[in-house]
């Protein structure tokens, strides 16, 4: 496929989107990205899906184009393979606008952390590296919800699409001489199901470590808030620091309990927070906690004062983990993420269920998997020029 971005087909009547059906009926794979509007929104404004096949180049104007459903069933169709980079984001937009969830898919930068690149990788980056081809700048932040789009933005859009297959290719070979390309369809198999998508309402609150050194009603009331503003935002579709700047948000639950006063007497709460949402405030701090958030509540972390002991421990399992993956040439960050490592830091008792299967069983090995499920009962012994870790009495 050339890679030339001039000659592409802009699908934003119903004749367009039938030719590009017409002409991608028999297809084996199809690169494709998105570009969106999230700001001072809530709900994602899709604005552009440019899409490389076999066949040549198109682009999807979803704002003029009422439905474009073909589109959306080849995202299912097991037939075809997507191609996509950093992917998730766009996958998770098209299942929460549609509740449609891919299949088949090969994700580069997924693919690239199996090959030692950093993860995430942005994408020239990786087309730099793999091809040797540096990509133009210009749009990384444009106006794509404005019409009609001009020219240059559009190639600059379609520029994200074209080298996809390059990389699948590239990618692919390397994965399969060192016998990874199991390793990557279990990855993103993942990505084939609706829960990877699905968010837990309460993360915000639960993730916050403020909740750790409150009271119930005070814990509570975070919940309720952070739900009101989530509501608040999908009704009028702002963005949620458009509702209630999050910022604010600690300085209005310590001082909630002392009332109005406090709260408007706060230097640092404005003074038009408190005018107009004290009655909503008050309305959803009063009320005891139900039967239902008392059982939210219970998935709070039991607050623990972690000894330097502790924290050492947890840095020397986080260089084994890098270590175990730089002797595979995986990216460590691949592996496990910021967030989940960060949970496991703060709560002994929590064990991220996805180290112990699959490819990162096989990276880790048994042992460094024991330490990490029963790292609160870990020792370390330094003698005879010797460094040991074992598991010590519980």
């Amino acid at each position: 496929m050339k890679t030339k971005t001039e000659k592409y087909l802009l699908i934003d009547h119903p004749d367009s989107l039938q030719q590009f059906v017409e002409e991608n009926a028999s297809i084996d794979w199809m690169a494709f990205d998105t570009e969106f509007v999230g700001e001072k929104r809530y709900h994602t404004l899709l604005c552009t899906i440019q899409i490389a096949t076999e066949h040549g180049l198109y682009i999807i104007d979803p704002i003029t184009l009422e439905q474009f459903d073909p589109f959306l069933e080849m995202i299912q169709n097991p037939a075809i393979t997507k191609v996509t980079h950093a992917g998730e984001n766009d996958y998770r937009l098209l299942y929460n606008l549609f509740g449609i969830v891919p299949r088949k898919v090969f994700d580069s930068q997924v693919a690239a952390g199996f090959l030692g690149y950093r993860y995430p990788m942005s994408f020239s980056k990786l087309v730099e590296q793999e091809t040797g081809r540096r990509l133009p700048k210009g749009y990384t932040v444009s106006d794509w919800e404005t019409r009609p789009m001009n020219k240059k933005q559009l190639r600059y859009a379609l520029d994200d699409v074209v080298y996809l297959v390059q990389l699948k290719d590239s990618i692919g070979q390397q994965l399969d001489k060192l016998g990874r390309k199991e390793w990557l369809a279990e990855e993103l198999a993942r990505w084939e199901t609706a829960a990877f998508y699905q968010l837990d309402p309460h993360r915000e609150a639960l993730t916050n470590s403020l909740i750790l050194g409150l009271s119930q009603q005070e814990q509570v009331f975070m919940l309720r808030l952070y739900e009101w503003r989530r509501r608040q935002a999908e009704r009028k579709n702002y963005s949620k620091e458009m509702i209630l700047p999050a910022k604010y948000i600690g300085f209005i639950i310590r001082n909630i309990k002392s009332g109005k006063g406090a709260l408007k007497n706060h230097r640092r709460i404005p003074n038009g927070i408190v005018q107009n949402h004290w009655e909503t405030f008050n309305a959803l701090f009063q009320p005891k906690a139900t039967e239902e958030e008392r059982a939210i509540l219970k998935r709070i972390p039991p607050k623990h004062n972690k000894s330097s002991q502790e924290d050492i421990m947890m840095e020397m399992l986080q260089i084994l983990i890098k270590i175990s993956c730089q002797k595979k040439n995986i990216s460590p960050d691949l592996l496990t993420n910021r967030a989940n490592f960060k949970k496991m830091r703060s709560d002994l008792k929590y064990f991220d269920p996805l180290l112990e299967s699959g490819w990162r069983q096989k990276v880790l090995g048994p042992e460094l998997i024991s330490w990490l499920r029963d790292r609160q009962n870990l020792e370390v012994h330094m003698e005879a020029g010797k460094c040991t870790i074992q598991l010590g009495q519980k």
